[in-house]
């Protein structure tokens, strides 16, 4: 799967996707992950990008020609999205749909914004980690990167790993605990030092319900309670709140 990125900062970029699975993704051909310099197609003596914004205001806003150039010297695979605060908000929803995708691409905003040339003839669409402001893309991109690379068949070790975390199903993922089994004079639970794996897994299960409704009461108001989670809550003697459960 190829993700081109680009940015004023491409080699700290790169640096950054050698860390880890997206490393060992990289190494392994897995990931074609290309981070690239919004200043390639510059031709001035300062290799300009930005400027000031037409009206007056603070701060300077990149141009468009620059990264229209860019852009359009790479051919990145499409879509390309402008990490901006005000695009789409990244959930894991859509981590599984760019992972299908065969590829994407990011363009990391900086200083006050960006041209709105970019935004409407350039771009594909907006995508947001969040409602916070950040200095540059650079960081939302990495999350946006790892969150789909680690989904792409052959990045983790084990492909169970991604099916079992936290909003794969809509609920947070389970507590885990491990060596040594008791610690402080606090135990791991002993359904977990049983042996018995299919109890195991519906243990699991009913901790995820309780722990999305203690932490996340939204996510499971959005998933719901079914009769089959009531009966696996009911199996190990766990109930959600009243508050939880209505919503």
């Amino acid at each position: 799967m190829r993700i081109d990125l680009f940015s004023i900062f491409p080699d700290e970029l790169d640096a950054m996707c050698e860390l880890s699975i997206l490393g060992r993704a990289r190494r392994s051909g897995v990931l074609d992950i290309r981070c690239w310099d919004l200043r390639l197609a510059t031709t001035d003596a300062h290799r300009t990008v930005d400027d000031a914004p037409f009206g007056g205001g603070p701060g300077m806003i990149l141009m468009p020609e620059p990264v229209f150039a860019a852009v359009e010297a790479v051919a990145p695979p499409r879509p390309l999205l402008l990490l901006d605060a005000g695009g789409r908000r990244f959930d894991q929803a859509m981590a599984a749909e760019l992972a299908t995708s065969g590829g994407f691409s990011l363009l990391c905003g900086r200083y006050e914004g960006v041209d709105e040339r970019i935004r409407t003839e350039l771009v594909d669409g907006s995508v947001s980690v969040g409602d916070v402001v950040l200095a540059g893309g650079e960081f939302a991109a990495m999350v946006v990167v790892e969150a789909v690379g680690r989904l792409v068949p052959g990045v983790l070790g084990n492909e169970a790993s991604s099916e079992e975390e936290s909003f794969a199903t809509g609920l947070l993922e389970h507590p885990q605990w491990t060596r040594p089994a008791s610690f402080r004079g606090l135990d791991a639970p002993e359904v977990l030092r049983s042996g018995d794996h299919a109890r195991v897994g519906r243990w699991r299960q009913a901790m995820a319900l309780i722990r999305t409704a203690a932490e996340r009461p939204d996510l499971l108001a959005a998933r719901g309670v079914s009769e089959a989670d009531r009966e696996l809550l009911t199996e190990f003697g766990l109930e959600l709140s009243l508050r939880q459960s209505a919503d």
